[in-house]
């Protein structure tokens, strides 16, 4: 779903695509983390669902813990939206 926000102005319209990318750039920002295919973002509920692979030998609850962080700080910053951020490591790298 698109997030479409009214300001003073008139609206701005974020689209599902450009949303699915902050969230997967924030997320791979985190050394250690890449964002495998299964990403959604319902922005209805503020969810944010990744699936990821993590690096061999690292502590998997941090490594998630931070993709979290960096996911919902990017949506936060960029586009004014607070969300939940789910995350499933399927994958060492």
């Amino acid at each position: 779903m698109t997030l479409v926000m009214a300001t003073e102005h008139g609206s701005v319209t974020v689209p599902d695509g450009v949303l699915v990318e902050i969230a997967v750039r924030a997320a791979e920002s985190v050394e250690g983390i890449r964002v495998r295919r299964r990403r959604t973002i319902d922005v209805e509920a503020r969810l944010v669902r990744l699936a990821l692979a993590a690096r061999r030998g690292e502590p998997l609850v941090e490594l998630a813990e931070r993709a979290q962080s960096a996911v919902a700080g990017a949506l936060e910053t960029m586009c004014g939206i607070e969300t939940k951020v789910d995350v499933a490591i399927g994958e060492l790298l």
